[in-house]
């Protein structure tokens, strides 16, 4: 059986809460098997059906009325994100931002990649890998950015976390 990570957009930050039980809730509701969820910030995985997740953002809203895009990324692929790291930093000093869609070239080549100071970033297929050696809280190469930027819905998540959610989803 498949398995998935659903990385939630914007939880329990700003005002949108959400309990990791009750998300665990839902998504056993929707048919995830073996739910489990990573930190309080909206990383949960599960076995079963990939359409577990497309419904995922509609039923935290109509259940528990957070209002949260969903990402959905499978075992498989966070396994290729894990090994096209770019940069050889670990930890908080590198991040990936995941995309609802690849970019498209003219958008992202209107992203200067020298404007940023020290932070670099890296595209590989629907995957930014960020280096931000000031930290992501420092750094303007934030999700609302490249959602402006690329007109997608944008996520991030540190280095530890997509380790965490790779083995998690092995």
């Amino acid at each position: 059986m498949a398995k998935y990570a659903a990385l939630l957009r914007g939880v329990n930050v700003a005002g949108n809460k959400l309990a990791m039980p009750d998300l665990v809730r839902v998504v056993e509701a929707l048919g995830g098997r073996d739910v489990r969820t990573y930190v309080q910030s909206g990383n949960v995985v599960y076995s079963g059906p990939k359409k577990v997740a497309a419904s995922l953002e509609q039923a935290l809203m109509s259940t528990l009325g957070v209002r949260s895009p969903v990402l959905v990324r499978s075992g498989r692929e966070l396994a290729a994100v894990v090994a096209a790291k770019p940069y050889a930093a670990d930890g908080k000093a590198v991040s990936v931002t995941f995309l609802g869609a690849r970019p498209q070239p003219d958008a992202l080549a209107a992203v200067d990649p020298t404007a940023y100071g020290t932070d670099e970033f890296v595209v590989i297929g629907s995957e930014i890998y960020l280096h931000t050696p000031a930290g992501y809280g420092r750094s303007k190469l934030t999700n609302a950015f490249w959602e402006r930027k690329l007109s997608t819905m944008a996520t991030t998540r540190n280095w530890n976390t997509v380790l965490a959610l790779a083995e998690m989803t092995a």
